[in-house]
């Protein structure tokens, strides 16, 4: 328990983690079902299963129909939700508290009583081949993918979260069941819920909900890829920009240092005063969209920037980025750049914990990786505690020329990018 907080866990029998969040000032309640294993789980003969999983346990279960769960979902105001991750698949619902009841009914319904008609597989299939094209159409979104299947080249988690059409189109009904059989066990399931609610009074409805899932085996998954520093030109002639796409390999998402890597990122281009977004954007009008992101995994991670711009400026928004990496590993960052860094930081996490739902997924993400909750303060002093060494020693590691990948998609126009233009 995390009195602070007002946490509560509890392990039920079969293995199935609850946690609460009780928040008395509220009106309603945020509860999620996170299963624990997402696409990187997934052979490559099934890419894709997850999330047509996912999908499809909206599609009817053994008391109801689809339209059913819409309507009763409906009735009483609720939000009903569903995502599917590299590392986990989640089902969501937020409601009033006096409708707690009727949403746990459908959510913990949805998620154990799937039928995978195959009337309804076949409709979904045509939905989710749809939602591929959406991506391949999105220039900013094909550019994150392609430069992912690169970087992770020959392991699941450079495969697409949504699969391909030739995987998608091959899934069938006994495939579906088999992978909910197999991950959908009370030891795989972490179930957490934030806003107005009493723990005892919801953990023994979760628990006579969940009564029947047996504790199952914990998933084998691969070990941690070993990334690729790949240089991938790919053209396409019905785009006005060049979409970039460059990156190296990041600390998991435990690591010690993933403070220092946060503040790094921020000073980097994680926002509107990030030194990418001044000098490619403001100072020198380049582009309009350019950013850098951290994506961390249990066992690794990236930090990617991203810029779109015209084939004739492509060379010297490289040149600019590449810049900037060789700043942070040469010049430790001015106490007045550190301090705006961690403001942000901390601005950005205490507004995040303002929602149910932001409360309820953070409560999920801390137990799955690190099988306890942290206290904002903690957080807070841990961020505070960074220094202008800490960060350029990241800068140090991470900036390596031999390491950066990057992906460009567009009409390139013979455009030439060769390692010696990545040298930091």
């Amino acid at each position: 328990m995390n009195n602070e907080r007002n946490l509560r866990r509890t392990v039920l029998p079969n293995g199935l983690i609850v946690l609460t969040e009780r928040m008395e000032h509220l009106r309603s309640v945020a509860m999620g079902v996170w299963i624990k294993s997402g696409s990187r789980c997934e052979p490559a003969e099934t890419n894709g299963i997850s999330h047509f999983v996912e999908h499809m346990v909206f599609k009817g279960t053994k008391s109801r129909t689809a339209q059913s769960i819409a309507r009763e979902m409906d009735a009483i105001g609720g939000n009903l939700d569903a995502f599917t991750s590299k590392e986990t698949i989640c089902f969501n619902v937020k409601s009033l508290a006096d409708h707690v009841p009727i949403a746990l009914d459908v959510l913990t319904d949805l998620v154990l009583n799937p039928v995978f008609a195959p009337p309804e597989i076949e409709r979904e299939r045509g939905v989710i081949l749809e939602e591929i094209k959406i991506d391949e159409d999105n220039p900013d979104v094909l550019v994150h993918e392609l430069f992912t299947q690169n970087f992770w080249k020959g392991h699941p988690l450079g495969k697409p979260i949504l699969g391909t059409t030739e995987t998608v189109g091959r899934l069938n009904q006994d495939q579906l069941q088999q992978y909910h059989s197999d991950r959908f066990h009370g030891g795989n399931i972490i179930f957490s819920a934030a806003g107005n609610l009493d723990h005892d009074q919801f953990t023994a409805a979760v628990a006579e909900k969940f009564s029947s899932l047996s504790g199952g085996a914990t998933p084998v998954e691969l070990s941690a890829p070993q990334p690729s520093a790949r240089i991938l030109l790919r053209n396409k002639k019905s785009l006005e920009q060049v979409q970039i796409c460059m990156g190296v390999p990041a600390p998991p998402i435990t690591d010690q240092n993933r403070y220092a890597t946060l503040i790094l990122n921020t000073v980097l281009g994680g926002g509107m005063s990030s030194r990418l977004f001044q000098t490619i954007r403001e100072e020198r009008g380049m582009a309009y969209s350019v950013y850098s992101d951290l994506s961390p995994y249990r066992d690794t991670g990236t930090l990617c920037v991203y810029a779109g711009t015209s084939v004739g400026k492509v060379l010297e928004v490289v040149n600019l980025v590449v810049t900037e990496f060789r700043k942070l590993k040469e010049e430790p960052l001015s106490d007045e750049e550190l301090t705006r860094a961690k403001d942000q930081v901390r601005g950005n996490i205490l507004l995040g914990l303002e929602s149910s739902s932001s409360r309820m997924a953070n409560l999920a993400r801390q137990e799955m990786y690190f099988q306890q909750s942290f206290s904002v303060d903690e957080i807070i002093s841990r961020i505070g505690d960074v220094t202008a060494a800490q960060v350029q020693a990241m800068a140090q590691r991470l900036f390596d020329p031999e390491r950066i990948a990057i992906t460009l998609l567009g009409r390139l126009d013979g455009l030439k990018l060769g390692r010696n233009e990545l040298v930091c």
